[in-house]
């Protein structure tokens, strides 16, 4: 979803007017749960966007205006309105619709919680770890040497017996440097074949363990 400031200073998805536009022109087979939060912010702690009328009562006018128009064309739609944003009230907001998927799913005789999408995601998320963990031992070994021995993305892939997961490589670099854990020797991440990159600091427990 894409944010933008509009002129009335006002943030809105721009994403959302189409999905509206899709739920209440659309096929009619659903119906929407709309969140609603009664206080915005501390007083004085709001900001007015014109005399009398606060972001919260943007948000509100918007929470309103789109229940409206969904009503208007026999759109379906409940509301769930908490007194405040909390860690509690916002725990009870997931407690209710973990049960309320559970529940549907049971109704329909499905499994909600049968991901394997996402379980392939949390494995592939394991083996990019295992691989910096190969990656940053290669480096330490290069680092440790008298004198440094900076590496190419190539020697790295092959000290790493893994040369089919060269671009990962590359990704794993491109975040260590970007968080100051990797220095580059030579080249930037713009130039991938140009990149020479070693450790700022040798661990020689590491090295002999």
């Amino acid at each position: 979803m894409k944010m933008v400031l509009r002129p009335d200073a006002t943030f809105r998805v721009l994403s959302i007017y189409s999905y509206i536009q899709q739920l209440r022109e659309g096929v009619h087979n659903f119906f929407v749960t709309f969140i609603e939060v009664l206080r915005d912010r501390p007083p004085g702690h709001d900001w007015e966007l014109e005399p009398g009328v606060t972001c919260g009562d943007y948000l509100f006018g918007m929470l309103q205006g789109t229940r409206s128009a969904l009503y208007a064309n026999d759109r379906e739609s409940v509301t769930v309105t908490v007194q405040e944003v909390t860690p509690r009230s916002v725990g009870a907001l997931v407690a209710l619709y973990e049960r309320a998927v559970g529940l549907y799913a049971s109704l329909v005789n499905i499994n909600a919680y049968h991901q394997p999408g996402v379980e392939a995601g949390k494995k592939a998320a394991g083996e990019v770890l295992a691989l910096q963990k190969r990656v940053l031992a290669v480096l330490n070994e290069a680092s440790c040497k008298e004198p440094v021995e900076p590496l190419t993305l190539e020697q790295m892939a092959e000290r790493c017996h893994a040369p089919e997961d060269i671009e990962m490589i590359y990704k794993i670099i491109e975040h260590m440097a970007a968080n100051d854990r990797a220095l580059i020797a030579e080249g930037d991440c713009g130039s991938p074949n140009s990149l020479k990159v070693f450790l700022g600091e040798c661990n020689l427990d590491e090295l002999y363990a």
